[in-house]
């Protein structure tokens, strides 16, 4: 509590001023041992503002109810957003067990039955309508190999996020020209499922972000271990940007966040015009 706003250094006088406040009481919001937020009431009705101990307990019977509502709503919204991810992710494994094993195997059985054509056909002209047919369909079966790795990659399902996020990476440079390069010190080491799908959505976001923004010729992927964590860091030397300046939901960051803070992590973003940018998502584990 304080009796004159203005003359506590703990306030911000500024602020305090713009609506002529005088006295103040603040009582935290504190839901399974962590604050979640504050509740701020000043100039108590009344001949006169200054507020009571009674009051003091009133707003604290309040603000622990609150902070039960509040911490009750927050773990509902996060739940809900859980689901979503997971619904996503179980129809993009979905959509792409199917480009795979059965639009991929119909356009092979068309490929072959084009081959036996091609061996009965006679004439120039139908020879080169097979063959410009035949382009098509393997143009278009490696459009749907792309897509079903980009969907879903089942490397990452065998074989965990490392030899995923080779492949990715590999794929990446080849078919931008950037120059990417990845390391990891999790070797052979498979993470908590939740785990290996966020940091593998998480790097090929910031992959997307940086081949249509940041103009970067090199790129840098290091994933390693620390204790109780894992971490990623995707570095490019791209011409950067103010992450202050970007919008609610700019480069796919929102999604990011939203993957890490499921999972209790953190993400964090450094960068400025000119000088490239700097991605760092650390994910708890155990």
């Amino acid at each position: 509590m304080s009796d004159s706003v203005l003359d506590d250094p703990d306030v911000d006088r500024d602020v305090v001023r713009g609506f002529g406040a005088r006295t103040g009481l603040w009582v935290p919001l504190v839901a399974r041992s962590a604050t979640i937020g504050v509740i701020a009431v000043h100039d108590k009705v009344g001949p006169d503002a200054r507020f009571t101990s009674n009051d003091l307990r009133l707003a604290e019977t309040f603000a622990s109810r609150a902070a039960v509502a509040v911490d009750l709503s927050q773990r509902i919204a996060r739940d809900a957003l859980r689901r979503i991810v997971d619904a996503q992710e179980l129809e993009r494994r979905r959509l792409a067990r199917e480009l795979h094993d059965e639009t991929g195997q119909a356009l092979s059985s068309i490929l072959l039955g084009l081959k036996s054509l091609d061996e009965k056909v006679e004439g120039d002209d139908a020879r080169t309508a097979v063959a410009d047919v035949r382009e098509l369909v393997v143009a278009t079966l490696q459009d749907v190999r792309r897509l079903a790795i980009e969907l879903r990659p089942k490397v990452l399902d065998d074989f965990g996020l490392v030899p995923a996020l080779d492949r990715l990476t590999e794929t990446f440079g080849v078919q931008t020209g950037i120059g990417i390069r990845f390391e990891s010190t999790l070797a052979d080491e498979r993470l908590p499922p939740e785990v290996e799908t966020a940091l593998f959505r998480i790097v090929q976001e910031a992959l997307t972000n940086i081949v249509k923004h940041s103009r970067a010729r090199n790129i840098s992927i290091v994933l390693a271990r620390k204790p109780g964590a894992v971490v990623a860091v995707i570095e490019d030397d791209g011409q950067g940007f103010d992450p202050a300046a970007v919008r609610e939901g700019g480069f796919g960051l929102e999604g990011m966040r939203e993957r890490v803070g499921l999972l209790d992590g953190r993400l964090q973003i450094e960068s400025s015009e000119g000088a490239g940018a700097t991605l760092i998502a650390e994910v708890p584990l155990g």
